[in-house]
This record gives C-alpha cells, sequence and structure tokens, in this order.
C-alpha cells in the first residue's frame, strides 16, 4: 500500500497537470489570473513543505490550490479533461436550415464548444449574390435553438475577423465550399494575435436529397413557379 506521503505526492503531481492545461490568458481577466496564480503558489508551497517532511501543512496547501482551481474551472465553464474546453468558431449565413447544417454544426461540436457568428444580411447577399430568405435576426434564433451550438451572434458588419477576435477560438471550423484563402486567412489572423488551428469538413454529406439551401430554393420554384401558360 503506497505511503502517506506518496499519496500526497501523486495528489500534488496530479494538480500540476492539470494546472499546465490551462490557458489562462486567453481569457483577459485580472481576476481569474490572480486566482490562477494563487493557485499555482498553494501547489508551489505543498511541493516545499511535502519536501521538508511538514505532510501536514502540504496536504492543506494542495487541497487549498484544489479548491480555487475548481471554483474558477467553474466560474469559466471549463473541463480540463475534455476537448469540449476548446472553442470552436463557425461562420455561415444558415438561410433555409437543413440537414447539412445540422452534419456540418454536430461535426464542429465533436472538436469543442460550437461559437457562431451568423452573418448579416447585407453581407450574406454580397457572397451569395441574392438576398437571403430569411432575414439576419431570424436566422440567429433559429441557430441559437440547435443543440450543437454553444452561442451564437451577428456577425461584424465590416470586418469577419472582428467575430473571430470576439470568440478568441481555439479551432476554427470551415465547410467544404466556404470559399477561403485558409494562408491568407491564418496571416490575418496572426496579425491580430490569433493563433487558431483551421480545420475544413472534408466533404458534404450526402444522403439527403437536399443539402443545400439552393438545392432547396431550385425545388420550389420548379414545383410551384411552373408558368401556367
Amino acid at each position: 500500500m503506497p505511503s502517506l506521503k506518496d499519496r500526497v505526492t501523486k495528489y500534488i503531481n496530479g494538480m500540476c497537470e492539470r494546472l499546465s492545461k490551462i490557458n489562462i490568458e486567453k481569457y483577459e481577466n485580472a481576476k481569474y489570473s490572480k486566482v490562477f496564480e494563487l493557485a499555482k503558489q498553494y501547489t508551489e508551497d505543498a511541493k516545499y513543505y511535502l519536501d521538508k517532511g511538514d505532510i501536514d501543512t502540504a496536504v492543506v496547501d494542495i487541497g487549498y490550490a484544489e479548491g480555487l482551481l475548481d471554483a474558477l474551472l467553474l466560474i469559466l465553464d471549463i473541463d480540463e479533461n475534455s476537448d469540449i474546453a476548446k472553442k470552436v468558431f463557425v461562420g455561415g449565413t444558415f438561410d433555409i436550415l437543413h440537414p447539412g447544417h445540422i452534419e456540418f454544426l454536430r461535426e464542429a461540436s465533436r472538436l469543442g464548444k460550437v461559437y457562431v457568428s451568423v452573418a448579416r444580411d447585407e453581407n450574406s447577399e454580397k457572397i451569395k449574390k441574392r438576398k437571403p430568405i430569411n432575414d439576419e435576426n431570424q436566422r440567429l434564433e433559429v441557430i441559437k435553438g440547435i443543440k450543437y451550438v454553444h452561442d451564437a451572434f451577428l456577425g461584424d458588419q465590416n470586418d469577419f475577423i472582428k467575430s473571430v477576435e470576439r470568440v478568441k477560438p481555439d479551432i476554427i471550423f470551415l465547410g467544404p465550399d466556404q470559399h477561403l484563402d485558409e494562408a491568407k486567412f491564418k496571416q490575418e489572423l496572426e496579425k491580430r494575435g490569433i493563433n487558431a488551428e483551421i480545420v475544413r469538413m472534408k466533404e458534404r454529406v450526402q444522403k439527403w436529397k437536399h443539402s443545400s439551401t439552393t438545392s432547396i430554393i431550385n425545388e420550389i420554384t420548379s414545383r410551384y413557379c411552373k408558368n401556367s401558360s
């Protein structure tokens, strides 16, 4: 059976590993940083007293450290033992919602917590060369109701990267047909201090008849907008 010292050593090492997984800088809040640094200091104190043979004080210090860290993770909604702690940024119009959208968001959610920037009406029209069927507020409300989405908001009107800055993601997840020069995009992100991994969904899921908004619109017009003459 391990000695008390061995068990306390394991306890302290476990705390060191937990602390190493947390990137507190991304939250940009002095209060959070102070709590995090205090947890680290108590962990270092525990190591010090353990080396001096004062096991009781070491246990008290590491207990304080664990309590501080657990409270901080609860406040920041972080699970350091899961990839769900990562922030995943997604951008799109999400006009007429269809199974392709759901599959895309489901795939994104497998990488972490999904934050969706919903394109403004004006920007969507510029990109797609047509007005969206549903206005931006309606599209936002629908996206917020999807279980794979942690949070959603309307994108910046003039600067797409400002929407990325708002989230400060670990991962940016792109659809297979989102036309974007990834190298240039990465450079622009790095200029603004965003070091996010860019991941692209490999291909559009083809198991449904309609996996795009355009396909749905074409089906509706072919059925109901035929020239009666």
